[in-house]
């Protein structure tokens, strides 16, 4: 029996055409936010806390990204379009804190 050996060549230089086979050219990362904004909260002390108030705010239409300082209490978060403060202030509230109040990007 005969082994035959098949060689493929590709005339395109960004890799295989449809990618599936894991040897095409990496997706392009997700587009960057539209807003950001940042927020103070209160009353969050530890993990715990942080993790309740990024779980709530991801739940809000358009929040694309959550990122908590525990030790100033500043909350910035990313989305596809303005947020309302009282859809912010419904999310930290039903986490369980205080929204004091927008403080920019």
């Amino acid at each position: 029996m005969s082994e035959t050996t098949v060689t493929v060549e590709s005339s395109s230089t960004e890799g295989s055409c449809c990618g599936s086979c894991g040897t095409g050219a990496p997706e392009a990362p997700a587009t960057a936010a539209a807003e950001r904004a940042v927020f103070q909260v209160k009353g969050m002390t530890c993990g715990h806390c942080v993790n309740s108030v990024t779980t709530e705010l991801k739940k809000v239409a358009g929040v694309t990204e959550v990122a908590v300082d525990l030790a100033t209490g500043r909350v910035t978060v990313d989305s596809t379009a303005p947020l309302a403060d009282t859809d912010v202030a419904a999310a930290v509230d039903e986490a369980g804190y205080d929204l004091v109040g927008r403080l920019g990007a």
